[in-house]
């Protein structure tokens, strides 16, 4: 089955690496024993350079200018704080410069094998020397500072100069963290138990130094094959940002995430030391109905309806996740330590769960006498493998009925940080606001544009409408903004311009591509195979979509988004396809709102603090000395002060969700917390206010005649 996809790119390596990891303190890796096939990783390489070759919108040219980039990129990846690797190193890596397209064509795995085995090594030298540097105390009287622009420092030129990089990084966070600690008793009302700085340091390095134990297990955590993901995925993204190489793991993890469905028991685990904790129950699942397993339970042993439980200590998290994972209407047997100690056996069916925080939801306000609805999507979902279930087209015609019932004046579409989805999804999306007609157009390379329509006459909701959007607001988000804003049927508010997306990618099963394949699951790939374009026959890609009422953000000054991206598509634009518009003129609610906005003095400090944050984007070095710290850390505090207006914003609305949704929120605690967390938000939301303005502007100046129905 074909899956078109067209999500704003994900950054493999940092999926990989951040969920394992914590903020910059990961140093430790001791790899585990496990089975090497080499077979296996050459075939992976052979049908992942076929696929980019031949089934890629821009395939590129193999050659030496690719293989230095893929070089650098690579490097980047696995050490991109320069931590782990010397300049004697380099010098070895450097030599295969120039010649990874050629071991790449030769299925060569020499280049993957020296560089994985020397991380490994370095890294097995790192707990060691943090656990050196932090047995002592730190001197914070001497004049001395760090450069925390990592990415951008050369690499250290032997040992000795690696680890002065890493005590200075260590003594910053020691640094950081006795800030945090003496800002704690300066609040405390009780000021007979504050403690010297001598105390508060030891305790900041002890502190440090178990987040650094703790980091080291979840690292053990990464096997063989992440990292020679990780060397793949250096490859693939040299043809674009978006084509990247699926792991069998991660390709299930993505497809969880594309539908929002997954089987097993409806709990989100974590490490802790060499256990697995239960992090949180999801709402509905079956581990949450049975209300036995708790969060904070340690899972000690799994065991498979009445088989012999398996002892699950030093176990990687994803192998156990795998144990407690299964086909709906089986049972697991959790054996879980609780967090008072008692120890206990708990039976669980499996079901189907259904991550609740993926699918959209809703919610009423009321404003200047009149009420609105609102819808969140977070992104455009689909279940590839079964139709019938639900999707991000039939939630949000449900919503739209729902808001219907409460007799609500105008609805804003909430796209903020929706990253993309399903493109057939979007297309059916459009269908819901108007009668018919061309949505977008999608175009292999040297290939005649195809036009998606939507033939549905049935409008779903035809009252006012505004798209809200952000940088973030990606791909599919681009498609639904685009062409709202192109049939003149709604507005589009939000950043200056969204992410900036325009291509399309395919799920390659790169199993399908082997008959008899006997080296086990090969991965998938999601390549780039077409462009799509507006009806207007604009693309988005790199410019995104123009907000018709631009909103200063923090990004304001900032170039963000697909423009950013060195391996980007180009813009380009077609010939525009046949269409309508409504007729409708915005222009008297869009000046209307360019006004409020201008007049309004929450906008103009957002501005500001956007300008100040660009203007200090450079500013790098960080002195190490206590008395100079303290002294830029009280600087940049007053100058903050300049803006603590934009932590008092409050739209004084009252946010509600529907009745169907409230009936569900009585019985569920879990439901009613995010939704009131939602709601609070909604209410310090500025954005949402003004959007809200734009409804209320748009039922004032444009007739209902001259936005529903396209002119034909």
């Amino acid at each position: 089955m074909k899956r078109i996809v067209i999500f704003m790119k994900k950054n493999y390596k940092i999926i990989l690496l951040v969920t394992a990891l914590s903020a910059i303190l990961f140093w430790s890796f001791k790899p585990k024993k496990e089975t090497i096939d080499p077979e296996k990783d050459k075939l992976i390489l052979e049908l992942l350079a076929m696929v980019l070759e031949k089934g890629h919108y821009r395939p590129v040219s193999m050659d030496d200018k690719f293989s230095n980039d893929v070089y650098k990129n690579y490097l980047d990846a696995l050490d991109p704080f320069r931590r782990y690797f010397i300049q004697e190193d380099i010098n070895q890596f450097k030599k295969y410069e120039d010649s990874i397209d050629d071991f790449i064509r030769n299925k060569d795995l020499k280049f993957f094998n020296i560089t994985y085995n020397k991380l490994m090594e370095r890294m097995n030298e790192s707990k060691s020397i943090y656990e050196d540097v932090l047995a002592e105390p730190f001197d914070f009287m001497i004049d001395e500072s760090i450069n925390v622009d990592y990415e951008n420092l050369p690499f250290a030129k032997n040992k000795k100069e690696l680890e002065k990089i890493w005590k200075k990084q260590l003594k910053f966070s020691v640094l950081s963290s006795i800030d945090d600690k003496e800002k704690l008793q300066e609040s405390a009302t009780d000021k007979t138990k504050n403690k010297p700085f001598e105390a508060l340091e030891k305790e900041a390095r002890e502190s440090i130094e178990k987040n650094l134990d703790d980091n080291y297990l979840n690292f053990e955590d990464l096997t063989r094959e992440d990292w020679f993901s990780v060397f793949l995925n250096s490859i693939a993204e040299r043809t674009d940002p978006h084509t990247f190489y699926f792991s069998p793991e991660n390709k299930e993890r993505f497809d969880v995430s594309m539908s929002g469905k997954f089987e097993g028991i409806g709990a989100r685990l974590q490490k802790k030391g060499n256990g697995v904790e239960v992090s949180e129950l999801i709402s509905g699942g079956p581990a949450w109905r049975g209300k036995q397993l708790e969060q904070g339970d340690l899972i000690l042993k799994v065991g498979q309806g009445k088989e012999e439980p398996i002892d699950i200590a030093g176990m990687r998290l994803d192998d156990v996740v795998k144990k407690i994972k299964g086909p709906k209407g089986t049972e697991v047997r959790l054996t879980v330590k609780r967090v008072d100690g008692a120890i206990k056996i708990i039976s669980i069916v499996r079901d189907e769960v259904e991550t609740e925080e993926t699918f959209a939801k809703s919610s009423v306000v009321e404003k200047g006498g009149k009420l609105f609805g609102i819808i969140y999507l977070p992104k455009f979902y689909i279940d590839f493998e079964n139709k019938d279930k639900r999707d991000a087209y039939k939630d949000v015609a449900k919503e739209i009925e729902h808001l219907k019932a409460q007799n609500v004046e105008g609805i804003i579409m909430d796209l903020r940080d929706n990253g993309g989805g399903s493109l057939q999804t979007v297309v059916d999306m459009v269908g819901l606001f108007i009668d018919k007609g061309p949505i977008v157009q999608t175009k292999y390379a040297n290939a005649t544009p195809q036009i998606m329509v939507d033939k549905d006459e049935k409008v779903q909701w035809d009252g006012p409408l505004v798209v809200l959007v952000n940088n973030y607001s990606a791909s599919a988000s681009e498609i639904f903004a685009a062409a709202i804003q192109d049939y003149k049927r709604g507005v589009v508010l939000g950043s200056k311009h969204t992410y900036g997306k325009g291509t399309v990618q395919n799920i390659v099963n790169l199993n399908g591509l082997i008959r008899g394949n006997t080296l086990g699951d090969l991965g998938s790939l999601k390549t780039t195979v077409q462009k799509y374009y507006r009806i207007n026959g604009g693309s988005t890609q790199k410019e995104g979509v123009i907000s018709d009422i631009p909103l200063p953000d923090r990004f304001s000054y900032f170039d963000t988004g697909e423009r950013d991206e060195p391996a980007a598509l180009p813009w380009d634009k077609i010939e525009p396809a046949k269409y309508n518009t409504t007729g409708a003129n915005f222009e008297l609610v869009i000046a209307n709102s360019k006004l409020r906005i201008e007049k309004n003095p929450y906008f103009k400090l957002i501005e500001a603090y956007s300008k100040w944050n660009f203007d200090r984007k450079d500013d790098k070095i960080v002195s190490l000395n206590y008395i100079a710290y303290k002294k830029e850390l009280k600087e940049l505090e007053a100058a903050n002060k300049n803006f603590d207006g934009l932590k008092e914003f409050n739209n004084n609305l009252i946010f509600n969700s529907l009745p169907h949704e409230v009936n569900l929120m009585s019985t569920d605690e879990a439901l009613n917390e995010k939704r009131k967390r939602w709601h609070e938000e909604l209410a310090k939301d500025a954005y949402v206010d003004e959007s809200l303005n734009v409804l209320i502007d748009i039922q004032k100046n444009v007739k209902a005649s001259n936005y529903v129905s396209i002119k034909k």
